[in-house]
């Protein structure tokens, strides 16, 4: 009776792990598996008790639900997408290898921009978007055509950027411009993130490719630092593990792009990419005019 009659604090356990709101769910079964009360606390920043976790708590796979937003590959998915549901793909994109374990809505429309797809949505609900929505969406039609001059650009992008425009209350080429601008400020980048900033995963005809794009002012800013680029591409292709890493440096006043890349001798020399960067005259979409031309390049290696 004397025991009983002890304060709970006498005999309470003060080591219990601990996991925050913002933890994944894979971190939760990894906490609790190891925990010998086969439990965790979840707990805000500032240690107040929120709720607790347990084993029994996660005997139940949670899938979360996943909308995949231009693309339609597992290669350029977030971490983590096999063990989510995906419910719905919206995109503008080749169709690569995804399959899902049950029928999902595909809307796939070979427009410049997913943001003119996502427009059209709102049109089509009778929804007008909010000005600084219409503003974000302008920016991705006009930042993914270069302001209306690429060779993907639809009349369904110009006829988005001219519905969206007033509602954002900006002129499209105006604010199209100072985007593109501003998005190539090189000055403050070094050339490895410029190859990491922009860029698309691919498999094509069994060979792993990574396509890093870069939009410059001019040709005068690969040719400065050519010898630095291609070292760092042969670098990044190590590191990413892939068989190619292609960086494509794109300026719309040559309308065209130079091409650079990286793979093993001789893979190079059957892709006739010895002598580098490449000048690419018309090429400035690296979904619609790079892909094609290099895709049928391997395919006839």
């Amino acid at each position: 009776m004397i025991t009983l009659s002890l304060p709970a604090r006498m005999v309470m356990e003060t080591d219990i792990p601990r996991i925050s709101l913002s933890d994944s769910i894979a971190h939760a079964k990894q906490i609790v598996s190891s925990s010998k009360f086969r439990s965790a606390c979840i707990v805000e920043k500032d240690g107040t008790l929120r709720g607790i976790v347990t084993r029994t708590s996660l005997l139940t796979d949670v899938h979360k639900p996943v909308i995949l937003l231009d693309h339609n590959e597992f290669t350029q998915a977030v971490e983590g997408i096999d063990h989510a549901e995906i419910i719905e793909i919206i995109d503008h994109h080749r169709l690569g290898a995804m399959s899902t374990l049950k029928p999902v809505k595909f809307l796939n429309y070979p427009v410049g921009s997913t943001s003119t797809i996502i427009t059209e949505k709102y049109r089509e609900a009778g929804i007008t978007p909010a000005s600084a929505i219409a503003g974000i969406l302008l920016a991705g039609i006009l930042s993914d055509t270069l302001v209306l001059r690429m060779s993907t650009t639809t009349p369904e992008d110009h006829n988005a950027v001219g519905y969206l425009a007033p509602i954002a209350g900006v002129d499209p080429v105006a604010f199209g411009t100072r985007l593109l601008e501003k998005g190539m400020n090189l000055d403050d980048s070094t050339i490895e993130d410029l190859l990491m900033r922009d860029v698309k995963r691919y498999v094509l005809f069994e060979k792993k490719v990574i396509i890093a794009q870069v939009m410059v002012p001019s040709f005068e800013f690969p040719l400065v630092h050519s010898d630095e680029i291609q070292r760092e591409l042969s670098r990044l292709r190590m590191q990413q593990g892939v068989d190619l890493y292609l960086g494509m440096f794109t300026c719309i006043v040559e309308n065209g792009s130079e091409l650079y890349a990286a793979a093993e001798s001789s893979l190079i020399t059957k892709l006739e990419l010895r002598d580098q960067p490449v000048r690419l005259g018309n090429m400035m979409s690296r979904k619609k005019d790079l892909l094609p031309w290099f895709g049928e390049k391997l395919r006839q290696d």
